[in-house]
């Protein structure tokens, strides 16, 4: 084919119904667009209790409880969740999120086994003394309890796994539910459970939540009590991890070297989180001083140890709220959109996570409502990628969309694109 009718050919084919539209629509051009993250972002950052006086605030997104098995158990098979809906409902009407553990020992305290197993014959508790305090401990020998316990996650799984009222799950055994005994009689197999039952908690809670993140304490990968180090299939299981004691003096000697033997890179794949070391009263009150309570800042540490969040329920009698916000702004995830741009029928976005650690939830880049085919689950700091979404036009609108959120959340971006045609 020589030159001219080369010409002639491109000529007419121009002239073919829909292929200059077609070609036009493959025509990206920058999209102008501004934004700033102005809040901490859903299911990160500091925490309060749920009955903490300062909770209604937008310094926080997430709130903390304790939680009772009594509460929702007396009967065997009877399961009243009022007290647990109630108070997802308080924590959704002020626009953040939960985060629950439930316990069965609290020093000076009665356990929560339900009444109906405390009533058998064959079931024996132990007295002993916690923190200074006449405090009970389970009898992890008996069948009743441990079969309980393995129903009640999986009726808490079937009915929660999904609610976006409820964000992380923190689990565990012992004290606080925090995975030690370290005052009190500690006996594996009757004031703790076994190794061997320890074993099906764990796998169950793998095979039960889907959608929301279930967390142990870093103590769980102390081989005195948990049978994690040897169990390979245990440590590669997907749980998050907290630490009950962030910040105290010995975390570097002590704490870091468990968050190293439970995987430092967890995080990569579920999430980092813990409570400010209450074991010097400096501790809580230098929390989010400049250099921390030992030399440490907690915006640091939050890099350090990717944390997504902190419960700093003390804080608000030490910092004001704004220092609170600033301090959750350095934990999770933070996203950045670097490239916008859009054709008749498309758009591309590039978006690069500036944050600590990655969302663990679902959420999807959207443009005029329609979603891209790829979550931003799992996109690391520091790491970038671009997505097409099938909606374009002279002034698409971008957002961020994630069905974990409650009504009046947002997940937010930076962004500062001019807009210039090319």
């Amino acid at each position: 084919m020589n030159v001219r009718n080369a010409a002639v050919l491109a000529s007419c084919l121009l002239l073919l119904p829909g292929l200059a539209v077609a070609q036009d629509a493959e025509r990206f051009e920058p999209i102008r667009l501004r934004s700033k993250i102005t809040h901490v972002q859903p299911m990160t950052g500091l925490v309060l209790w749920t009955s903490s006086q300062h909770n209604k605030t937008n310094a926080v997104q997430l709130e903390f409880s304790y939680m009772k098995y009594s509460d929702v158990v007396r009967e065997r098979g009877r399961y009243n969740w009022r007290v647990l809906d109630r108070l997802l409902e308080r924590v959704a009407a002020r626009k953040h999120q939960a985060i629950v553990r439930f316990y069965y020992v609290y020093p000076g305290n009665p356990t929560t086994v339900p009444g109906y197993i405390k009533a058998m014959r064959d079931y024996h508790e132990t007295r002993g003394e916690s923190e200074g305090k006449p405090t009970m401990f389970p009898d992890w020998s008996h069948r009743a309890l441990q079969e309980f316990t393995l129903e009640f996650y999986q009726k808490l799984a079937e009915r929660y796994d999904n609610d976006p009222r409820l964000a992380f799950v923190e689990t565990g055994f012992g004290l606080w539910a925090e995975y030690h005994i370290y005052s009190g009689p500690k006996k594996l197999g009757e004031t703790f459970p076994d190794k061997k039952f320890q074993s099906a908690f764990m796998l169950q809670l793998d095979q039960l939540f889907h959608s929301t993140p279930w967390m142990l304490s870093i103590d769980a990968i102390d081989d005195e009590y948990s049978p994690m180090l040897d169990r390979k299939d245990l440590l590669a299981l997907p749980f998050g991890v907290f630490d009950d004691s962030f910040l105290c003096e010995q975390h570097a000697t002590v704490n870091e070297s468990r968050w190293n033997a439970i995987e430092r890179d967890r995080w990569k794949r579920a999430p980092a989180g813990g409570e400010f070391s209450y074991y010097t009263p400096g501790d809580q009150k230098e929390a989010l001083a400049e250099k921390g309570p030992h030399g440490v800042a907690f915006v640091k540490a939050a890099a350090d140890f990717h944390i997504t969040f902190m419960i700093a329920n003390d804080q608000p009698k030490y910092r004001p709220m704004d220092r609170i916000k600033s301090a959750g702004l350095a934990c999770g995830y933070r996203f950045q959109v670097t490239a916008f741009e859009a054709s008749p029928r498309r758009s591309r976005v590039t978006v690069t996570n500036r944050g600590v650690a990655p969302i663990y939830h679902d959420a999807f880049l959207t443009v005029d409502g329609v979603r891209s085919e790829r979550s931003l689950q799992g996109l690391l700091p520091g790491e970038s990628r671009t997505d097409e979404i099938a909606a374009g036009g002279t002034a698409p609108k971008l957002a961020i969309a994630c069905d974990r959120l409650v009504p009046g959340q947002a997940i937010e971006y930076d962004a500062d694109l001019a807009g210039e045609r090319r």
